[in-house]
């Protein structure tokens, strides 16, 4: 689906009008990065759609399965997108009109009232950016000591996950310049980041997500995994070996070298009447 005062012309995409920013005050704009999503989605935008959001998003980074099909049927505006999630997400905020960005991974379901504490939690003095307390829709041993330990470190240390609903202001977004263009931890750098903005605070509702990998690997491998990944990143290991490691890739496939950390910015690309075209663009490459 192309909403109406969307255009497109081939891989570039004219953001809304002026008039339909403002239209946007006050709203939120749900961003979906999704790949081979096609189960999850029906009940992740059932759930964002309870919100009466501004708009729902969904970039798609090349599935091969129906979640096309399926976001276009749910009434979603659909990108195509690079194999990336920073950079799906990246494009998505590009053509985004609502005051608030909400980044939704396509296996969480937002509460049904995530569309009063979105608002009200980034309208208080010196918030920056938010989202909501994590748990697991599957039920698992440990599954209990999970969330509460990552509860904890997202208040304790303002540092909550891609799969929490992270949600800000299009300024603060804008400000950022965005995702940075890496292979994994986007989310977690992003956040990093933000802080350096304001208190990121998190929402009394629970978001669930899916427990696929705790269930696939085990509560035990899949915590160690977390904390191995976290670990690498703060001790300079390249992002493209970290990422070829956590999807058990073969290590020789990643350039596992040094470069410089990648910034990013946002552009204006080119100009038709009074409709923009804007992207996000990493400068270097983080691989």
């Amino acid at each position: 689906m192309v909403k109406p005062g969307l255009q497109t012309k081939g891989s570039s995409f004219l953001a809304q009008t002026h008039a339909a920013r403002i239209a946007g005050k006050g709203r939120i704009s749900i961003i979906i990065p999704a790949l081979n999503e096609a189960k999850n989605l029906p009940q992740t935008l059932h759930a964002a759609q309870r919100g009466q959001p501004c708009e729902i998003i969904v970039v798609d980074g090349g599935s091969t399965d129906q979640s096309l099909e399926v976001a276009r049927s749910m009434d979603a505006i659909v990108l195509n997108g690079p194999r990336s999630r920073a950079l799906q997400m990246n494009q998505g905020a590009a053509i985004a009109t609502g005051e608030y960005l909400l980044f939704l991974h396509a296996d969480t379901w937002l509460p049904s009232d995530y569309s009063v504490h979105v608002p009200a939690l980034l309208r208080q003095p010196g918030v920056s950016g938010g989202a909501f307390t994590f748990g697991i829709a599957s039920d698992f041993v440990g599954r209990r000591l999970v969330e509460s330990t990552t509860n904890w470190r997202a208040r304790r240390w303002q540092l909550p996950y891609g799969d929490q609903a992270l949600f800000l202001r299009r300024e603060s977004f804008t400000q950022l310049g965005g995702f940075r263009q890496v292979p994994i931890m986007e989310d977690y750098e992003f956040v990093r980041r933000l802080r350096r903005l304001g208190r990121i605070v998190i929402a009394p509702s629970t978001a669930m997500t899916s427990g696929r990998r705790w269930q696939r690997l085990g509560c035990v491998p899949t915590t160690l995994v977390n904390k191995a990944m976290i670990l690498g990143y703060h001790l300079g290991v390249p992002l493209s070996c970290l990422a070829a490691w956590y999807r058990g890739e073969r290590a020789e496939r990643a350039t596992c070298s040094r470069s410089p950390e990648p910034s990013c910015e946002r552009r204006q690309v080119s100009e038709q009447g009074s409709v923009r075209v804007e992207s996000f663009v990493a400068k270097g490459n983080p691989e």
